[in-house]
């Protein structure tokens, strides 16, 4: 039985091909860290996923680039840690011993912590101070085809009303109407992308969002009923630095691309098929299911080198590691 995809797993594909193309471009075209699929909720960080974020270099970006090319862990940051004195692990940390581990291992080798054992404890000591590395945060979500819209409306609307990003964008392939325009909020921008190049278009401007403010997230819809929850300033600063660590830390090219002699790989890393005429999504539609798989080695593509030539994402870095002694300004309970 040959390879036939549903007109969901259609639907998803040229999505991603789509989106491999306009992350290559706007990579191209700006200075800013870009990420594909990132969480962007506050209450409920998978509530809302990001098809493309775009994290602008703030005025300390190079110390954060001098840490490590991996995402910091959120919650290390956010722990009363500090870069003083070592301290027991239990008491830094909430949740399972279980979490805490992941948490302290995650640290540890992104050059964020430094661990060791007193008494049988773990304790551990945060090794650099972490910058105000980024500005604004824009967040874009893709839809090629407006006749096939899914949950857009809704997506867009939360991304208007919970205001975590600097920027909501819509981008797409079609046509864009008037009646288009008018079933998103007014905030969101609109990109009109051509699928063959990435190049751009846009439709209307985006508005600049109230980041520093309170905003309302939507947790569930049932008929007539739509669950929401507050989201403070301060959770919100919270939510943003979680969405700038993880795109820092992933970036938008494949983690592994297709065993397949047919895969051609552009000068970004977009993995093309000639076979397909198109970019492909590795996870869901190469192999031997394919009618055109031809196996042999993956393309030979350096991810990091491609995205520290092209971005200011750093690859490898030495770390930075402040010693004790210029540490004491800090003071225990910083």
């Amino acid at each position: 039985m040959g390879f036939c995809p549903s007109v969901a797993q259609t639907t998803t594909v040229r999505e991603y091909a789509f989106e491999q193309r306009l992350c290559a471009r706007l990579e191209a075209d700006s200075d800013a860290v870009v990420a594909r699929q990132v969480g962007a909720g506050v209450h409920a960080p998978g509530g809302r996923v990001l098809d493309v974020v775009l994290v602008e270099p703030g005025a300390e970006f190079a110390e954060r680039a001098a840490i490590t090319e991996r995402t910091i862990p959120p919650a290390a940051v956010e722990s009363p840690v500090g870069p003083g004195r070592y301290r027991p692990v239990a008491e830094v940390l909430d949740g399972p011993p279980e979490r805490r581990e992941r948490i302290v291992e995650a640290a540890v080798e992104a050059g964020f912590f430094e661990r060791e054992r007193r008494g049988g404890r773990a304790h551990v000591r945060q090794v650099v101070r972490y910058p105000d590395w980024f500005d604004r945060i824009v967040g874009v979500e893709n839809k090629p085809d407006l006749g096939r819209p899914g949950d857009l409306e809704r997506q867009l609307r939360v991304d208007a009303s919970l205001a975590v990003v600097d920027e909501a964008w819509l981008a797409t392939a079609s046509h864009v109407t008037g009646a288009h325009l008018h079933r998103i909020p007014d905030a969101v921008g609109v990109w009109r992308i051509d699928p063959e190049t990435g190049e751009r278009e846009v439709v209307r401007d985006a508005e600049a969002l109230p980041v520093e403010d309170s905003g309302i997230e939507p947790l569930g819809t049932d008929p007539g009923r739509t669950e929401i929850r507050v989201a403070t300033a301060t959770e919100k600063t919270r939510a943003r630095r979680r969405i700038a660590e993880r795109a820092y830390g992933k970036g938008w090219r494949p983690a592994a691309y297709p065993a397949c002699a047919r895969v051609d790989p552009d000068d970004a890393g977009v993995p093309d098929c000639p076979w397909k005429g198109r970019p492909v999504d590795p996870a869901r539609e190469c192999g031997r299911d394919c009618p055109g798989h031809d196996p042999a080695d993956p393309p030979a593509v350096d991810r990091a080198a491609l995205r520290a030539a092209r971005s200011p994402w750093v690859a490898d870095p030495e770390g930075r590691r402040r010693r004790q002694s210029g540490l004491d300004r800090f003071g225990d309970d910083d």
